[in-house]
């Protein structure tokens, strides 16, 4: 299983960076209108949105080498936790979309978000 990479610095994050526990909530909705809502899974799930800025060329390409080998969300890889070092081995990427922008010839930008997966 392979790694989210990490940067010519050794992080795998830039500020700033937020994380967020979420919780899968499922809702029944009754012929009279009323609702049940329930948590669908017993487990939270994690998720990281990594800002990054200033990419070189070099970063770039790890980047979108990375992005195609798991191929968006379908892929499976593990995850460093930027907070609190904590490996993660079961995460997905959130979008099926590498949207980087390339502000100058070595100033690339790219949001990135990594999910916890749960089974």
């Amino acid at each position: 299983m392979s790694a989210f990479p990490k940067l010519k610095t050794g992080a795998v994050a830039q500020y700033p960076a937020s994380r967020a526990l979420l919780h899968t909530t499922e809702v029944m909705r009754f012929l009279d209108g009323t609702e049940q809502h329930y948590r669908a899974r017993g487990a939270s799930g994690r998720q990281w949105t990594i800002n990054l800025a200033l990419l070189d060329e070099t970063e770039i390409a790890g980047l979108q080498a990375f992005f195609v080998s798991a191929q968006g969300r379908f892929g499976s890889f593990s995850f460093q936790d930027p907070w609190d070092g904590t490996v993660y081995p079961d995460c997905s990427l959130g979008s099926d979309e590498f949207a980087m922008d390339l502000e100058a010839e070595t100033q690339g930008k790219l949001v990135l978000v990594v999910r916890e997966n749960n089974h």
